[in-house]
């Protein structure tokens, strides 16, 4: 390429990046979360990744009955962590999509529905897959089920909190309650995801590895949304997660 015509390239894709702020943005999180992953995934073998893990693991419950921090800490970590709970998100979406069916939003409670299906899905299925045990079971403080990695709670409390955390930015045009929403939707995936390594039901790459694949879910569904959006108006508007009106 001549050097006007890769000057004219970079102009076009910054007039492009300018414009479509949001989709690019959503593009860069799922690619991310992709290759956090990937990296994540392949150093489960490795010694540093262990060592990570167990170092982790020993600062936060260095004996069974012998959690770090005051004794209440460890009651709200077992309540808190039900907030990224199979039960509690599906009763969570139950109420959301029924909301979105009465608002004659089909497309938006469809895509949240498959969004939180493809989520499980995406853990099992990623479960089975690299099979990972869990941290011993002398330090665990809840019951657990499957193999650990990645970190399921981790995983849907992404994909269910952040989708609606964006889509709840329609609702408002000040941009610092646009910021309040998102931000809320961040703290309640961190706090899941923490409360899953603090009380030994994950080792620390479980969660960061959950994170990472369910952020990278939930920009995969936006990015279906604003391309459906997009091509039902036939013109550029500010993004969302989900179409605000299918009929």
């Amino acid at each position: 390429m001549t050097p006007e015509q890769i000057a004219a390239f970079g102009r076009r894709a910054w007039r492009i990046a300018r414009t479509e702020i949001a989709a690019v943005s959503a593009l860069f999180v799922a690619a991310l979360g992709v290759m956090v992953f990937v990296d994540l995934a392949g150093d489960l073998g490795e010694a540093g990744g262990r060592a990570f893990d167990q170092a982790v693991l020993e600062a936060l419950r260095p004996g069974p009955m012998d959690p770090w921090g005051p004794d209440w800490l460890e009651e709200a970590a077992l309540e808190l962590t039900a907030l990224g709970g199979v039960a509690v998100l599906a009763l969570f979406a139950v109420v959301v999509i029924g909301f979105l069916v009465l608002q004659r939003k089909r497309l938006s409670a469809l895509l949240l529905a498959l969004g939180l299906a493809g989520g499980m899905a995406l853990s099992e299925g990623l479960k089975a897959v690299f099979g990972r045990e869990r941290p011993p079971e002398a330090l665990r403080a809840v019951e657990t089920l499957n193999a650990s990695f990645p970190s399921g709670h981790s995983l849907l409390s992404a994909v269910f909190y952040l989708s609606i955390g964006v889509m709840l930015t329609r609702a408002f045009r000040q941009k610092r309650f646009k910021a309040y929403v998102i931000g809320v939707a961040v703290l309640l995936t961190l706090i899941v995801g923490l409360t899953r390594i603090y009380l030994a039901a994950h080792w620390a790459t479980d969660v960061l590895a959950g994170w990472s694949v369910g952020a990278a879910w939930a920009m995969a569904l936006w990015l279906i949304a604003y391309a459906v959006q997009r091509r039902q108006q036939g013109r550029p508007q500010e993004p969302h997660v989900l179409p605000v009106d299918e009929g």
